[in-house]
């Protein structure tokens, strides 16, 4: 899909990966019968699926692998190199110049979610989620692509199913925009890795060069990749929930990131009205306490005024 030249070849080599896309996610529905399943439609730059242009042996497997000439593969990597990646060609950013991506992955949720209903013997609630949105235009191009790709699979099996399409906060233009963002979003999760890179302005993977100077000399105290800092990156996820909810009340919000799996973090979200954390595995026994905790807090607080 990657080193496809045309559109033509890239919506064949989509094809080709749908069944793998669809395989996966029915077996998440599967796994979760009742509970939501949010997916993240393709987020990372496309260099981060292939070598790098220095392994020769992985790219002449590449090469063989496809049929092609090793020195194509070593081309298109060189054409999608970045110099800032995570800045870069991404997120939505990719639905906008091949929403053929977006098109099959919504497709293959929509699938899934079909297949797994009749399965479970009830219907699944998928949420469809689009990422590292800044602009309601380029949110709403993204979401038009998706509906219709579910609504035209629906029609074609019969089958209609409730779902969602929503967006990751993670720019901070996407923060500030809040207000016009959510009358076509109808959740949001604030991606706060990629929320705290850009707000802050320093590398989450350069950081560590430079941050324990800082902690040294007491001007942060803490890894503001791993505990919210509240003051700024919190006063823009402070925004977003406000101006979100000013637009559509019921809006649904959560967040993702390593701050999800943080005590600390966790009593600033109950705080300001998010109703869930996302974190890595290891860390939801710790993010359950904090989240009750924080929550026995709060509403003793409510009772106490």
């Amino acid at each position: 899909m990657i080193l496809s030249d045309t559109t033509e070849q890239r919506e064949a080599a989509l094809e080709r990966l749908r069944p793998y896309q669809v395989s996966d996610f029915y077996h998440m529905y599967m796994s979760s019968p009742k509970d939501l399943v949010c997916i993240r439609l393709l987020d990372p730059p496309l260099h981060e699926f292939l070598p790098s242009i220095h392994e020769d042996e992985k790219i002449n497997e590449i090469a063989k692998t496809l049929g092609v000439d090793p020195q194509k593969v070593k081309d298109r990597i060189g054409q999608i190199q970045q110099a800032n990646p995570m800045m870069g060609f991404r997120g939505v950013r990719l639905c906008v110049a091949y929403p053929e991506i977006y098109r099959m992955q919504a497709t293959a949720i929509i699938q899934a979610a079909i297949k797994a209903s009749k399965d479970l013997k009830h219907d699944v609630e998928p949420e469809i989620m689009i990422p590292l949105t800044g602009e309601l235009k380029e949110f709403k191009y993204a979401k038009q692509i998706v509906v219709e790709a579910v609504e035209g699979e629906m029609k074609k099996e019969g089958k209609k199913l409730v779902y969602h399409v929503g967006t990751m906060i993670e720019v901070p233009r996407g923060a500030l925009r809040a207000g016009d963002i959510a009358k076509e979003a109808e959740f949001f999760s604030f991606g706060t890795n990629d929320l705290t890179q850009l707000t802050m302005g320093f590398s989450r993977d350069d950081a560590g060069q430079f941050l324990p100077y800082y902690y040294e000399k007491k001007i942060y105290e803490f890894d503001p990749f791993q505990t919210i800092d509240q003051e700024g990156v919190g006063e823009l996820v402070k925004i977003a929930v406000d101006r979100g909810r000013a637009t559509r009340k019921d809006l649904v919000i959560g967040v993702c990131g390593e701050t999800g799996g943080d005590a600390a973090s966790i009593m600033f979200y109950d705080a300001v009205g998010l109703d869930y954390v996302s974190c890595s595995p290891f860390r939801v026994p710790l993010a359950r306490l904090a989240a009750a905790q924080a929550n026995i807090v709060h509403e003793r607080e409510k009772g106490k005024k």
